[in-house]
């Protein structure tokens, strides 16, 4: 299993957008094969920031998932959204 972890912080005036961006690109990633699960969170204090948490069956299925064109075309919206460079940690339960 592989775990994934990716932090979106909106730049000002862009909060709606990010999450609307957000909400379609969890959509359509739920119903990929290779994905387990993946969830969508926001920070319970702030600066308002969002999180997702997916996993998948192994690295080939999120290697598969950063080529599908809803991924591509997410991925080039939001670096516009946040106020950070777009980084997601690939992570493995070790506890």
């Amino acid at each position: 299993m592989l775990f994934i972890f990716a932090r979106f912080e909106p730049k000002p005036g862009n909060e709606r957008q990010l999450l609307e961006e957000l909400t379609l690109v969890i959509g359509l990633t739920r119903a990929e094969a290779g994905c387990v699960r993946i969830q969508l969170y926001e920070s319970a204090r702030g600066p308002l920031t969002y999180f997702i948490h997916s996993e998948w069956v192994d690295e080939d299925a999120f290697e598969a998932h950063g080529e599908k064109p809803h991924t591509v075309r997410f991925v080039e919206a939001v670096t516009e959204l946040i106020a950070h460079p777009f980084q997601a940690s690939r992570t493995r339960l070790i506890g």
